[in-house]
């Protein structure tokens, strides 16, 4: 039992009660005082809809432009990920892994370069440990004559830019992800409008930034229906400004959020949801949802994830309410969104599994993770 305020539900509603887990199974969630195993505000895991995880190798880079930061091929990320061996990219990105489970991320979406050798590296990596982990690949040149054997490793295909492919290629490739069932997300929008139209034309699964999307942009994702990341903190560092969050929202699309490169910012998505409240979107309840249901819609997964409702997965984070930090809160949600950290986790459940705050896992262990 995990008891405590319960931030229940889709609509994310305050339950003073308990959470019942069997099998890694939300059992029951119930009104009264149980004895537990933990206390606190219990939250669903967050989902970071968008990370670049490979940039683990370098977080400390200069202050420069979106193009000389990470544009294909010659980028300074690109030219990094060229120059590390695989076994420190394979140990940055697993530092990576430690710190968003020990952060309250459940799940997360990696555009995952390198071809077919950067997916099954991060696959590797994933392998073993507690979190979903997406991998959105993109094939190199060397897998365009293998596109079947490379898209049956990923869960989807993640487009820098639309404008960037040959059509041909590009419409060969996503042709075989939708024939595999497999998902598309496709960067657009984030320097200028250029490439928003190409984008949408793909149909994709769903868009991510869209900084610089108008009016018009925005009315032709909603008639398409197409699912939005935003990814606040990382364009403020590039300088590329601000996504027109509140419109995309006012116009009923889903909305998500994602870290983005890890060479710009931490994984932490507690540092993502308190910015976005309290620069783009002073909604608490609207931005708690972007950063746990909305993800989870986005992965096709909000049956699953993303809430705390009976017959989801028991993917948790209790929040210590008497922290010094959290001591004097009158609405948790918004204590949630605005000001809880990691260093207020009391405990982590993943699919029922409870997880210590301050627990490490064995890197050479691959059967599982131990407590």
């Amino acid at each position: 039992m995990i008891s405590g305020t319960i931030v229940y539900g889709d609509d994310f509603e305050l339950v003073d009660g308990y959470v019942s887990i069997k099998d890694g199974i939300i059992k029951e969630v119930g009104e009264g005082k149980v004895d537990c195993v933990a206390e606190g505000i219990v939250i669903p895991s967050f989902v970071n809809a968008h990370t670049h995880i490979g940039d683990s190798v370098m977080k400390d880079v200069e202050f420069m432009t979106l193009d000389d930061l990470v544009k294909p091929p010659d980028g300074l990320k690109h030219r990094i990920l060229k120059e590390t061996p695989p076994n420190e990219l394979l140990s940055a990105m697993e530092s990576t892994i430690f710190d968003m489970i020990l952060t309250g991320t459940g799940a997360f979406v990696d555009f995952r370069e390198s071809g077919l050798t950067g997916a099954r590296l991060l696959k590797e990596v994933l392998d073993g440990h507690p979190i979903d982990g997406k991998i959105f690949g993109r094939p190199a040149k060397a897998d365009y004559n293998s596109l079947e054997e490379f898209i049956s490793e990923i869960d989807g295909f993640g487009i820098s830019s639309a404008i960037e492919y040959d059509l041909k290629l590009l419409d060969r490739i996503v042709s075989e992800v939708k024939r595999q069932k497999k998902q598309v997300g496709v960067h657009a929008g984030e320097k200028d409008r250029s490439d928003i139209k190409g984008a949408v034309e793909l149909n994709p699964d769903h868009i991510v930034h869209l900084t610089k999307a108008s009016g018009k942009d925005i009315s032709l994702i909603e008639d398409n229906d197409i699912p939005v990341v935003v990814c606040p903190r990382s364009n403020f560092v590039t300088g590329v400004g601000k996504p027109p969050v509140s419109e995309m929202m006012d116009r009923g699309i889903t909305v998500g959020i994602g870290t983005d490169n890890l060479m710009l910012n931490s994984a932490n998505m507690f540092s993502e949801i308190e910015f976005l409240a309290k620069i783009f979107l002073h909604d608490d309840r609207k931005v708690f949802k972007m950063g746990t249901l909305n993800g989870a819609k986005i992965i096709h997964k909000d049956k699953e994830i993303g809430s705390i409702l009976p017959g989801k997965k028991a993917n948790l984070v209790v929040i210590n309410k008497k922290s010094d930090n959290m001591r004097g809160v009158k609405n948790p949600l918004s204590g949630i969104v605005r000001r809880a950290r990691p260093d207020d986790i009391v405990a982590l459940v993943y699919e029922g599994n409870l997880t210590p705050k301050n627990y490490l896992f064995k890197k050479e262990a691959k059967d599982g993770y131990k407590h």
